[in-house]
């Protein structure tokens, strides 16, 4: 990759180890400190629009929007200035911070940015059996409970493939996670912005509320906090969507592919050259062969706090 519009390094550039999808790090030259990510571009799961991103990250940050400066697109890299702040640990945030994200939700759904590419969807995949069958064959250690949730997991494929989403849909990040973002000062900053793209509103509400309120199970899921979100996003101008399953369809569809890529990853039994490494595609796939049942089979009470 060509830094060189970065500056002169004042040090080797270094790995932050972590991310589930890309490859992270840290640049330090004579011009300031950046955050470079090296895009998968080897299986990645959908289409990368980098320049139309990077413009809607621009549009995100002239807004006022908490985020790392973007600096530079080119079709394998994303170059954004270092943020300092603190992870987000796996417990319920603060009522108020999660306020904050839900304003921040409703300031990125009302900028007006031109965006030519529908929403499109990665088919769903009915093939749980075969990958359990496939997993037993080659000993992964998770493979004994891959396949005592297979009828699970064909039910949720089921789910994803039929629920109604109602819409409005939506130019918005797609991916607000307690892993992409961080406290600074205490009050938040929105981090990887690559998949942003059209979604159905109550899905990126329901995802970022749900992983807001809730810690690393579904047994400390905190009302107060699912509802600072979408107080928030009221706050700050927006306006709710119908309550139905619709709001948890996206976060679970998107973790049913997330658990499925990285599941595949590890049947090939060797580590790729970007993405996740092998050992971090195994503890993605045990988490969402343990999480996902857990979370599909609790949808009534989900669905319960939206009031």
């Amino acid at each position: 990759m060509d830094l060189s519009h970065l500056g002169t390094p004042i040090q080797p550039m270094t790995r932050v180890h972590g991310g589930y999808a890309n490859r992270m790090y840290r640049l330090d030259t004579d011009l300031g400190s950046f955050a470079v990510k090296e895009l998968n571009l080897v299986d990645r799961r959908s289409i990368y629009h980098v320049e139309d991103v990077f413009r809607f990250e621009r549009a995100a940050f002239a807004a006022g929007i908490p985020m790392p400066e973007p600096v530079s697109a080119a079709p394998d890299t994303l170059v954004h200035r270092w943020v300092e702040g603190r992870a987000l640990p796996e417990a319920p945030v603060p009522a108020a911070y999660a306020f904050e994200v839900g304003e921040i939700l409703a300031g990125i759904h009302a900028l007006d940015v031109e965006w030519n590419h529908a929403s499109i969807e990665e088919p769903t995949a009915h093939d749980w059996p075969e990958l359990a069958d496939r997993a037993a064959a080659t000993g992964q250690p998770w493979a004994e409970e891959l396949a005592a949730h297979v009828e699970a997991f064909l039910a949720i494929a089921r789910f994803v493939e039929t629920c109604d989403r109602p819409g409005p849909v939506v130019l918005t990040h797609k991916d607000v996670q307690p892993w992409n973002l961080l406290a600074r000062d205490g009050r938040p900053v929105l981090l990887d912005w690559e998949l942003s793209g059209m979604l159905d509103l109550s899905g990126e509400l329901g995802s970022t509320a749900l992983s807001l309120a809730k810690g690393s199970g579904f047994d400390s899921i905190e009302p107060v906090i699912f509802r600072s979100v979408l107080d928030g996003y009221v706050a700050g101008g927006g306006t709710l969507p119908p309550s139905g399953p619709s709001w948890f369809v996206f976060m679970i569809g998107g973790w049913l592919g997330h658990t499925r890529w990285n599941i595949l990853r590890c049947l090939a039994g060797v580590g790729a050259l970007t993405g996740p490494d092998l050992a971090l595609s195994h503890e993605a796939a045990r988490n969402g062969i343990r999480g996902l049942p857990a979370m599909f089979g609790r949808l009534g009470e989900l669905e319960a706090l939206l009031g």
